[in-house]
């Protein structure tokens, strides 16, 4: 993969001044104003003429291998239909801190901005080490404290995909117009599961209203049956006004279809296992109807704009696509259009992205980043858009 890739940065490089031939990525971002009619802010130093991106991965990584291909991919595909002037090149690394931090060293000597690490423990590394010094555009969350996460290096953007920022917008969500309601927090024993469950709950009590947990346990890939009983009992006892389901599809199917449709209920992406591709493959879910959760357009709106303009992975004979390498793939169109606007010398912007809409404010002392996914729920056993992003 990184040879096939390594060829396609020097093509690109060669090729960057015949960028008129596609659209610019300037072309589905807009600046964040502070009054009516302003552009988008320039970075106060002068930005590189043309700018130097590397893309630090764990391509070596047995564990991250498929994960770090999947972001690569959905980067340089990017990069190619956008065609400006920036440079890309690539940095293999493997999965121990050491390698990451001695390949975040040569990534920054020779560019201007780093698109990476991918791993949460590769985050918290660097962040920790003292060494960031140029813009650098981590791919997922570091394992900090929200105290220590505070105060991340200045230069350091996090623009991963996070179930606990979904998990707050979604206690958001629920929670509009309700002043006393109840919620079911249930989560099973895997460590997203746990994450999610927490950053609901603390939403939840942040917004004044009182959360209730239930953790369920599991056999092999399903809720255990006894253990689906007893919470069936105990939501029929307490009547709870919702729930909040820190599980995957199959696992949320399984509480849906013992306590039935009338009992709302809020889940993150990870409710959606289907691909767009695959979707005429793929068994409905009718049990689910009703459901609400967040998912990424480029998971469920064919029709979004920037959808539309980039390509799909390709298939692969005899291997299923699946949709977290999907969601991987579309973090990494996103990663470029990111770095492609911070090399532009833009500091405040919004992207309407294949990821969600991203809002960035970086280079000013302050750094922000949000990502707002799009609302969806399960129609005829399936995922839709509840209100179209256009």
């Amino acid at each position: 993969m990184v040879g096939k890739w390594a060829s396609a940065v020097v093509l690109c490089g060669v090729f960057s001044g015949l960028s008129g031939l596609c659209a610019t990525v300037a072309a589905n971002t807009t600046g964040v104003p502070d009054t009516p009619g302003e552009l988008a802010v320039p970075m106060p130093a002068t930005a590189p003429a043309r700018p130097r991106i590397a893309l630090l991965l764990p391509l070596h990584s047995e564990v991250l291998g498929r994960a770090a291909d999947a972001v690569l991919a959905g980067f340089m595909a990017a990069y190619e239909r956008d065609r400006n002037d920036a440079t890309v090149t690539v940095f293999a690394t493997g999965e121990s801190p050491q390698e990451l931090l001695a390949g975040y060293a040569d990534a920054v000597a020779g560019n201007d901005i780093v698109v990476g690490p991918l791993s949460r423990t590769d985050v918290t590394a660097l962040a920790q080490s003292g060494n960031v010094r140029k813009p650098t555009i981590a791919l997922t969350q570091p394992e900090l404290s929200p105290e220590v996460d505070r105060a991340l290096p200045r230069q350091m953007l996090v623009i991963g995909l996070s179930v606990e920022d979904e998990a707050r917008q979604l206690a958001n969500w629920a929670a509009a117009g309700k002043h006393t309601a109840r919620a079911l927090v249930i989560s099973g024993g895997a460590a997203w599961q746990r994450r999610a469950a927490s950053a609901f709950a603390a939403q939840w009590r942040q917004l004044g209203l009182e959360p209730q947990s239930a953790d369920v346990s599991q056999a092999g890939a399903y809720l255990g049956a006894s253990s689906v009983a007893q919470l069936k009992k105990r939501i029929l006892a307490d009547k709870p006004a919702l729930l909040f389901v820190a599980l995957d599809a199959a696992q949320a199917r399984q509480v849906r279809t013992a306590v039935g449709r009338d009992m709302p209920m809020y889940g993150t992406s990870q409710l959606n296992p289907f691909v767009p591709q695959e979707l005429t493959q793929h068994e409905p879910m009718p049990e689910m109807d009703g459901v609400r959760l967040l998912d990424l357009p480029w998971q469920i709106e064919l029709s979004h704009p920037a959808v539309m303009i980039y390509p799909r992975t390709p298939p692969v004979p005899d291997q299923p696509r699946s949709p977290d390498l999907e969601r991987l793939y579309a973090l990494g169109i996103d990663a470029w259009r990111i770095a492609s606007e911070i090399g532009a010398g833009h500091t405040r912007f919004e992207i309407d992205g294949v990821s969600g809409r991203l809002s960035v404010r970086f280079g000013e002392g302050t750094t922000r980043f949000q990502r707002t996914p799009l609302q969806a729920i399960y129609q005829d056993g399936v995922v839709t858009p509840l209100v179209p992003s256009r």
